[in-house]
């Protein structure tokens, strides 16, 4: 990792960047005069996240009508929800430096355990919210939902609204893009004025200065359903790339344009970062924690969940196909792209992140070592000449293109011995679909395998960013399952039913999925053409994904597609996906 990526992340720390008011127990009653004409409004709603045994992130934003004003909010946590047995209170300042956001790092409290909170400012009290600890000792199961790629314009966040109905669940991961930097006109944006969900006038530009990056947060904030989720339960979260901009790496990304005034990247990065610590219920950057976001979280004995940082920290540039000539298996550039593609040189972790993962997997005494990240760590290879297809994507050829290779795959399946070995040729030579994923970064990628299956850990990956929903085998370069892999669908985000033209047949999608399950080794299950969330239960005998389809986010009256839900799971020490 360069040095310069180091340095710029310190500039956070030393800027106090999201910084926390340590809460230890009651400190007395606040009792202070009201301002009348300086109202303060809890329009964001309140947030916590971050939990451990013994503490938690609670969160607000407290905006006041005088902008240039100093606001003190109270604090108040209580293990009732009348608030009669209150055990944490006290009060800050908060101001237009942090934009008026208020983050508690709740601590001393009990295990496992359900609390409640609200803020009080200039006579104006928050809504109330629950929070929980989590669990220690000998556990019998833990619940997730696990949700990513939300886009405000694209869609209604009703998957948001369908988890916080839900009772039974331990914490909401959250894998990233929760928000995009796009403006009015760009990516997804072409349904928000039917919709009613345009940025305001003020926002509605791409985000690239700091406070076009707080505004964002900000009318993200606004939605009821995500308030409600934030209000019902603790956030573990980490940035993908639209928190910044779009396929971002270490020093750049594809949506930074310096030459068309866009600035340096750095500074945009900085002040993207800046926002996300601001308004997330995370823990802030300290002095010295250049890595920023990877950190753990111990279910009690039952699982250690690795929340990793693959896309701003460590990420290399991602490998670019229109480098190469890869029409065909006998593409003249393919040695050479699998070549740059397996190299032990390329990194999306960085050494130190991937020696502190390696480390935590190999010590950790739990069942279940769980990494929740961004981008989808299993093996999505397709034919060369498909793939060739697919970077410009014309539905007249891509389909019959598909269900010719499918037939061929199939018949290798079946040990076909009249194919010709032009034919077997066609369908195992090979390329990944996504770059920007795992695919594009195999040697470390086996790195991890490797760990996991050397210390004999029971792995599960929990990724987003794709849009889709998606379950694989993890399977190293030698043929080994040492994991499986979970994928959420999106929030609202479009995914491949746009990008190949499916239209609303979801029998044209389910022809699909059946393509690409036979053309793709490792895929066990894939849905490519609904918005959705996922809910991941460990017990100490099985972790078990259920797929939950939104059937429409262009419409605020919608239903659960009970015909489109999906389950299946892992036994422990027996690392393969089972349909359920």
């Amino acid at each position: 990792m360069k040095q310069i990526s180091r340095r710029h992340f310190l500039r956070l720390s030393a800027m106090g960047v999201g910084a926390a008011v340590v809460s230890t127990g009651l400190l007395g009653c606040a009792d202070r005069d009201s301002d009348d004409d300086n109202n303060v409004s809890f329009a964001q709603g309140v947030a916590s996240g971050d939990p451990l045994a013994d503490s938690v992130i609670l969160w607000t934003r407290a905006l006041p009508n005088d902008t240039d004003a100093v606001v003190t909010v109270d604090w108040e946590v209580a293990t009732d929800s009348g608030f009669d047995d209150l055990i944490h209170n006290g009060s800050t300042t908060t101001d237009g430096s942090k934009d008026f956001t208020v983050k508690i790092d709740v601590q001393n409290l009990s295990s496992g355990t359900v609390y409640y909170y609200r803020f009080r400012a200039n006579g104006t009290t928050s809504a109330e919210g629950t929070t929980k600890t989590l669990p220690e000792g000998s556990l019998e199961q833990a619940k997730l939902a696990v949700v990513s790629c939300a886009n405000f314009p694209a869609g209604y966040f009703h998957a948001y609204g369908e988890i916080a109905a839900l009772d039974d669940i331990d914490a909401v991961l959250h894998l990233g893009d929760y928000i995009y930097e796009y403006a009015d006109g760009d990516y997804a944006t072409e349904d928000a004025e039917a919709l009613g969900r345009q940025f305001a006038a003020g926002n509605a530009g791409e985000c690239i200065e700091l406070d076009d990056y707080r505004n964002r947060y900000a009318h993200y904030r606004g939605d009821e359903n995500l308030q409600a989720l934030h209000r019902k339960q603790p956030f573990i979260t980490i940035w993908d790339d639209h928190e910044v901009a779009n396929d971002s790496w270490r020093e750049g990304a594809e949506n930074h344009n310096p030459e068309a005034g866009e600035g340096e990247y750095l500074d945009r990065k900085l002040a993207a970062l800046q926002a996300w610590f601001e308004w997330m219920p995370v823990r802030p950057a300290s002095e010295g924690d250049e890595e920023i976001i990877y950190r753990s979280f111990e279910f009690g004995d039952l699982l250690s969940l690795h929340m990793l940082d693959t896309r701003i920290i460590g990420r290399d540039e991602q490998i670019d196909y229109t480098d190469y000539q890869l029409d065909d298996y006998n593409a003249p550039d393919l040695a050479r792209f699998n070549s740059d593609v397996q190299s032990s040189d390329r990194t999306l972790l960085g050494a130190t992140q991937l020696n502190w993962l390696q480390t935590a997997m190999q010590t950790s005494s739990a069942t279940w070592q769980v990494l929740g990240q961004q981008v989808l760590m299993g093996k999505l290879t397709l034919p060369v000449e498909l793939q060739s297809q697919i970077l410009d994507p014309n539905p007249d050829t891509l389909f019959p293109a598909f269900i010719e290779l499918a037939g061929l795959k199939q018949r290798y399946i079946d040990g076909d011995v009249t194919l010709t070995q032009d034919e077997i040729k066609r369908v195992t030579t090979v390329v990944p679909y996504n770059l920007d994923a795992w695919d594009g970064y195999d040697g470390e990628r086996e790195a991890i395998y490797a760990t996991a299956k050397d210390s004999g850990k029971n792995l599960v990956v929990l990724a987003g960013d794709s849009h889709n929903a998606w379950a694989n085998d993890l399977v190293n370069n030698n043929g080994d399952t040492v994991g499986v892999e979970f994928a959420t669908a999106s929030v609202s985000s479009p995914g491949l039913e746009e990008y190949l033209s499916l239209g609303d047949d979801l029998g044209v999608a389910g022809v699909t999925e059946g393509l690409l399950k036979t053309l793709a080794d490792d895929l066990r299950y894939v849905n490519v053409a609904q918005r959705g969330f996922v809910i991941t239960t460990f017990t100490p005998d099985e972790a078990t994904s259920e797929w939950f389809f939104i059937d429409t986010v262009k419409s605020e009256t919608y239903t659960l597609d009970d015909d489109r839900k999906q389950a299946m799971k892992t036994v422990a020490g027996t690392p393969e996906l089972v349909l359920l």
